[in-house]
């Protein structure tokens, strides 16, 4: 009866052993995973960061060369305009959010709104 008690105690602690080297052996190879996941997160990121770097450099170019000068405020404005225009906002709408006259949205929203009707007139005019 000791043996049998000394054996089974015997074997658990080999069962324990055995146990705690697997999950250590897990928990290595999921931190392993881990690293990769947050290497190739920083790497998106940074290729963003480049991306958007370029894209800020680019347009410091077009305006230089356009010959535009805009202060950070307009540039923010406008920005914020259009990008409510593109939303489908109504000038009306986009006049009062912004607390500027109507006829300031037209003139700023002008390069970006596209003609309607000149293709269907160029079409029926043959």
């Amino acid at each position: 009866m000791e043996w049998t008690l000394a054996g089974l105690f015997l074997l658990s602690a080999i069962l324990l052993t055995i146990s705690l080297l697997k999950s250590n052996r897990i928990a290595k190879e999921e931190h392993k995973q881990i690293d990769l996941i947050h290497i190739s997160t920083m790497k998106e990121i940074n290729a963003l960061q480049e991306s958007i770097r370029n894209m800020e450099l680019d347009m410091e170019v077009v305006t230089k060369d356009a010959g535009i000068q805009l202060s950070a405020e307009d540039k923010v404005l406008k920005r914020e305009v259009l990008d409510l225009y593109r939303r489908n906002y109504s000038i009306e709408s986009i006049a009062e959010m912004k607390q500027v006259p109507e006829n300031d949205i037209e003139q700023l929203l002008a390069p970006f709104q596209e003609v309607k009707g000149e293709g269907r007139a160029a079409a029926n005019e043959n």
